[in-house]
């Protein structure tokens, strides 16, 4: 009777720290890579689980009540985590967002995400913007309403209802202020370009007029911006496919003055084409501040006569920038 009173006590104190802490396991097919990370909301790693020989990742930990993300070196999946879960996940990564699937203790709260993350990759902004805002403000109403209603009707986790209404909350709050700032910009278009006048690469200033007769295609970027270096080689193409045609490619950096130097360095290592200019202010250049410039890279196409075309145009990368230029300049 002694022994087992005391297996049934070990077993009851080992359950009280069981719920203390989570038990996460993936299973994920054609892997990227032997170690995944469980991060915070601020990208900081809060574990680190390296594979098994049997090809499982699985830790048990304690955490916080709250959202996290699990990175597989290449892939994010979003999840929502407490101390209690038994969680598995299961996905295949060459397919990672439409094979991934939860199961266990606090699935039903991971598969909502889950399916939220397929859900607003069809969310296109880019159709929003063509609403006019009084269809706008309508829409926004009606979704952010019936959003709000399916999370409350949800049989999951109270604390997970409350994240989730807050989240909705400022996605929604995002989305508004995304709309007006893009129909700010777009009141730009077909209207004089603003001109600048700025230091240049190559020595002296340069100024907007200078390429009168000439449409220009200007890519707004800092040495710092890792989207911004994203675009340098799909730009190089564009300016080599170009090269003679009546368009001039013009980069304006936002760096700050200190590191002037740093910008000129960065230019001639990797052999940046097109005329660099730095802008007087950084932000606060009255050029970057007519455009409503607060997040780059930013592009803007203007015609021959000084005018702009679209003063948030496509990047290099897109595809639709070639098609545009072929039809302006052939």
């Amino acid at each position: 009777m002694k022994n087992l009173l005391f297996i049934v006590i070990f077993a009851l104190s080992n359950f009280a720290i069981s719920q203390n802490q989570l038990h996460f396991k993936a299973e994920i097919a054609n892997r990227n890579g032997d170690v995944i990370y469980i991060k915070d909301t601020l990208n900081k790693t809060i574990k680190e689980i390296k594979v098994d020989d049997k090809g499982i990742f699985k830790a048990s930990f304690e955490i916080a009540n709250g959202n996290y993300v699990m990175f597989d070196g290449v892939e994010y999946a979003q999840l929502y985590l407490k101390n209690g879960y038994d969680l598995i996940l299961k996905t295949d990564a060459k397919e990672f967002d439409e094979s991934i699937v939860f199961e266990g203790k606090g699935s039903e709260e991971n598969n909502y995400l889950a399916k939220e993350v397929l859900l607003n990759e069809k969310y296109s902004l880019d159709q929003l913007i063509k609403l006019n805002p009084e269809e706008f403000d309508k829409l926004m109403i009606i979704q952010k309403k019936d959003k709000m209603k399916q999370v409350e009707n949800l049989n999951l986790d109270s604390k997970f209802i409350e994240k989730e209404k807050r989240i909705i909350d400022d996605f929604y709050k995002f989305v508004i202020k995304y709309y007006n700032e893009k129909k700010k910009i777009q009141k730009l278009n077909n209207t004089n370009a603003p001109t600048f006048e700025y230091v240049n690469y190559n020595g002296g200033k340069t100024k907007l007029e200078d390429f009168k007769g000439m449409y220009v295609y200007i890519d707004v970027w800092a040495t710092w911006c890792g989207p911004c270096r994203a675009e340098i080689p799909s730009l190089k193409k564009a300016e080599k496919k170009y090269e003679g045609k009546n368009i001039a490619f013009v980069s304006i950096s936002v760096d700050e003055d200190k590191d002037f130097e740093k910008w000129k360095s960065f230019i001639k290592s990797k052999e940046l084409g097109g005329t660099q200019l730095f802008a007087d202010h950084n932000w606060n250049s009255d050029f970057i501040k007519s455009f409503s410039i607060n997040s780059i890279p930013r592009f803007i196409l203007i015609d021959p006569t000084g005018n702009v075309i679209n003063a948030d145009a496509e990047r290099p990368s897109n595809p639709k920038l070639i098609e545009i230029l072929d039809k302006l300049l052939n």
